[in-house]
């Protein structure tokens, strides 16, 4: 199922997120599941360090599957490293490169700062200024189908489009029941951008809040679904992407199997009330 962004390309609603998936065996084994289970969003990034693994594998799997690379969306990432005019551009040929790919479907600046500067140093918004405005060059040379950020709050999206006339196709960012930015989604709403998800199933740490929630645990139980299916279509019917990750050919077909079900209102109003504003991946807030 595909979501229709505002420049009239379609993105999947459903991705295989691919943190912390490394090594050519690993990444070929969890693609190969992947792609016949019916992702067609694989969502990388540099500082992943997977990029050359994974086009290695597309590049074996899709005729296998009968796949053409047009059947195939993949996203990734600019690290924080190589923020500003000139890296950026120069980092995302090397991301084309390494996936062996004559144009990506989506790329993103990963994070609203620079790697080796302070978070409130003045120079953070000239450089991802710059960033953008190379996304922008990237997109109309054809080498970027969309371009996003990832971690950016209301106020660093409103700049690039105050400097460059330019809002992003899409932003990812952490999003769960206990992290519902609703100032943020209703910003996207109206400029166009469509809202993806990371680390919809909370931390990959033992003690998972999300996972173990009393309200998720009892919705699981009443639908008869696992909490991972909860949590997945309960943004999804909100009309948010989300980007699960899993090595796991079990977990991998659960985590796509979500349209085949609804979550009632009633519990829709359960789910959204367990706002905490808790961010467990990374938080933007003192990037000026």
């Amino acid at each position: 199922m595909n979501a229709t962004l505002k420049n009239g390309n379609c993105i999947p609603f459903v991705g295989l997120g691919t943190y912390k998936i490394r090594g050519k065996e690993d990444v070929y084994r969890t693609l190969k599941v992947a792609l016949q289970a019916g992702y067609r969003l694989i969502d990388t990034a540099a500082v992943y360090r997977n990029e050359t693994e994974i086009g290695q594998s597309l590049d074996e799997l899709l005729p296998v599957n009968q796949l053409k690379r047009s059947d195939i969306f993949i996203t990734s990432k600019l690290g924080p490293k190589d923020q500003g005019e000139g890296n950026c551009y120069s980092a995302c040929l090397k991301s084309l490169s390494n996936l062996g790919c004559q144009y990506l479907d989506l790329y993103l600046i990963h994070w609203p700062g620079t790697q080796g500067k302070k978070p409130d140093d003045p120079g953070q918004y000239e450089l991802r200024l710059g960033s953008w405005r190379d996304l922008i060059k990237l997109q109309r040379e054809g080498k970027l189908k969309n371009i996003g950020i990832s971690n950016f709050l209301k106020h660093h999206i409103q700049e690039l489009y105050d400097k460059t006339g330019v809002y992003p196709d899409v932003l990812q960012t952490e999003h769960h029941p206990h992290l519902v930015q609703t100032d943020l989604i209703q910003f996207c709403k109206e400029t166009g951008i469509f809202y993806q998800a990371y680390s919809s199933l909370g931390t990959t740490t033992q003690d998972n809040q999300i996972l173990t929630d009393p309200v998720v645990l009892e919705v699981s139980r009443k639908l008869q679904k696992s909490v991972s299916q909860i949590l997945l279509r309960w943004a999804v019917q909100e009309g948010i992407g989300v980007l699960p990750k899993s090595c796991n050919p079990k977990h991998i077909q659960e985590n796509i199997d979500i349209f085949s079900f609804q979550i009632p209102e009633e519990d829709m109003k359960l789910l959204n009330s367990l706002n905490r504003d808790k961010h467990y991946c990374w938080n933007p807030k003192d990037i000026v």
